[in-house]
């Protein structure tokens, strides 16, 4: 999938917000269906549908799992503040914290942190675990800080044009 800059992006129309729409909240449905819920012809949908992937717009379409379901019922969004902002500092977290065991997002931040991690966990001690022997003896790491999350609550609005 080419990677264009936002510069070259040809603008996101009516017609193109409301696939993303129907997309977004369910990626499986079918291209008639889509088609008829957007009020536009099948080829015509088919081949917006394939334009939005082509400009990077839609850059997936993923199932949406139950972190709880599979055995990771505690999550937590953990800051991580890094010793050094260094290239080999910053690239070596980089490169390792997506495949650190629970870690379902990894955010690189501006501001007072510098990463994000959003972790699932089987409970307080393996949280506890996770941060103790991942993060603070990871030799980029100088601090941490854990939020629990109660619930995760999906947003659309950009979707909206709002």
């Amino acid at each position: 999938m080419p990677n264009f800059p936002q510069a070259h992006r040809a603008p996101v129309d009516d017609t193109d917000r409301a696939i993303l729409r129907v997309l977004a909240e369910n990626a499986r449905t079918p291209n008639n269906a889509l088609a008829e819920a957007v009020g536009i012809a099948p080829s015509t949908c088919l081949a917006r549908v394939r334009a939005l992937r082509d400009r990077g717009i839609v850059r997936a379409f993923r199932a949406e799992i139950d972190p709880a379901a599979i055995g990771l019922p505690l999550q937590a969004m953990i800051s991580v503040r890094l010793r050094a902002h260094t290239r080999e500092r910053i690239e070596s977290f980089r490169s390792s914290a997506p495949d650190l065991p629970g870690v379902l997002a990894v955010f690189h931040m501006a501001g007072s942190d510098d990463y994000l991690l959003h972790v699932g966990v089987a409970g307080p001690e393996e949280l506890r675990d996770f941060v103790v022997d991942h993060l603070t003896t990871h030799p980029a790491v100088a601090q941490t800080r854990t939020n629990l999350i109660f619930e995760q609550i999906p947003g659309r609005r950009y979707l909206t044009g709002d």
